[in-house]
């Protein structure tokens, strides 16, 4: 089988081209730079609709894990709706499935839990530009829309705990919000699920996420402590105020977990289990 993995060089994507790899036929893009560095990468302007439709009709994959976006810059917005459409139009003209990245934030935080039939109610402009790339995607029959939350490794940092690390070790204010409520998300868990979406008959919107619902407080100080950070001094916890970003983000996950045989951890249960592979 065939997969096609746009932004193969996000952070996730390092996390499921390598995973990947060893039971697919896997082409992976890029824009800029190629952390992987694999002969199968492919470097992707993806508000190209023209290299976007040559590069699938070239590959000819049998599902696209669309994960390609930004979130930050003027661009923001181009790279996700337009980039979407392009996808989701080159998709159609082949019949492929299309499995597309989604988000938690599409919501606005105030009528949580969100379960698959939650209307996308977003608060910021990253919001609202994955709100309006879903309802490109739901034109299309043969998608998996996933809702995720925070993504993190316990093998490679995650750029929020990467910002945090760097600003403590600098002596820099970081304030962990204690009123946030999101469901992290094991990169291993989120691969394994995209990967057994690709190959099953699933369609539609499904959450997936981690079981366990934490504040941004708790989540970051169990990646302070696995990551072994000391530098402390210049952290402090209390609430977000700004209102540039929803509150609770509580996903269901039932739906999730219905669907798929991919058990979807929690934080707590991940660091258990690598803290006993460390061990034996």
């Amino acid at each position: 089988m065939k997969i096609l993995i746009t932004g193969g060089s996000s952070y996730f994507g390092q996390q499921l081209v390598p995973l990947a790899l060893p039971d697919f036929e896997v082409c992976y893009t890029y824009f800029q730079n190629d952390p992987l560095a694999l002969p199968n990468g492919y470097r992707l302007e993806i508000r190209d609709e023209t290299a976007v439709s040559r590069l699938i009709s070239s590959f000819q994959p049998d599902c696209i894990i669309h994960l390609a976006g930004s979130n930050r810059g003027a661009d923001m917005a181009a790279v996700i709706v337009q980039g979407t459409n392009h996808v989701t139009q080159a998709a159609a003209q082949a019949n492929i499935r299309l499995l597309h990245m989604s988000t938690d934030v599409v919501f606005d935080g105030l009528k949580p839990p969100y379960d698959e039939t939650a209307v996308p109610t977003p608060v910021n402009a990253y919001g609202q530009a994955k709100a309006e790339a879903e309802a490109i995607v739901q034109n299309y029959p043969n998608h998996v829309i996933i809702r995720t939350s925070l993504i993190y490794s316990l093998e490679q940092m995650d750029h929020g705990t990467s910002w945090m690390v760097a600003a403590l070790r600098e002596g820099k204010p970081v304030t962990l919000f204690n009123n946030q409520l999101r469901n992290p998300v094991w990169a291993t868990t989120l691969g394994q699920a995209c990967l057994e979406l690709a190959t099953n008959s699933f369609t539609g919107i499904l959450h997936v996420a981690g079981g366990q619902t934490m504040t941004r407080a708790d989540f970051s100080l169990k990646m302070l402590e696995w990551w072994g950070i000391t530098e402390r001094d210049t952290l402090t916890i209390g609430p977000s105020t700004s209102g540039d970003w929803p509150l609770d983000l509580t996903l269901d996950v039932g739906k999730g977990t219905a669907v798929l045989q991919t058990p979807l951890l929690s934080v707590d249960q991940v660091i258990q289990l690598a803290q006993t592979v460390k061990n034996s």
